[in-house]
């Protein structure tokens, strides 16, 4: 259930409205004159949200490159790349 405060509970009562978005781990919806206006949310939420975007991204891109073609590199030759890279760190 999404939770809705007023704007003036993000005034009158910040730590509070603190205190419910670290314990919820949810956004919380802050409402002006009975509309949507904001969105508050913890900082470990709103890291969890961006990790989540850039797999989208990524996922994005990859589809869009297969759909033109793109058939990547194989498993083997992704190994060959890696076993490379570490002798080279090494």
């Amino acid at each position: 259930m999404p939770v809705i405060k007023p704007i003036s509970d993000l005034r009158n009562k910040a730590k509070e409205i603190s205190d419910l978005a670290h314990k919820s781990d949810a956004p919380i919806f802050i409402t002006r004159n009975g509309e949507g206006d904001m969105v508050v949310m913890s900082m470990a939420h709103y890291s969890k949200l961006q990790l989540k975007l850039d797999l989208v991204n990524k996922l994005a891109v990859a589809q869009a490159q297969r759909a033109a073609g793109d058939r990547g590199r194989s498993l083997s030759q992704v190994m060959k790349d890696l076993r490379k890279r570490i002798r080279e760190s090494s």
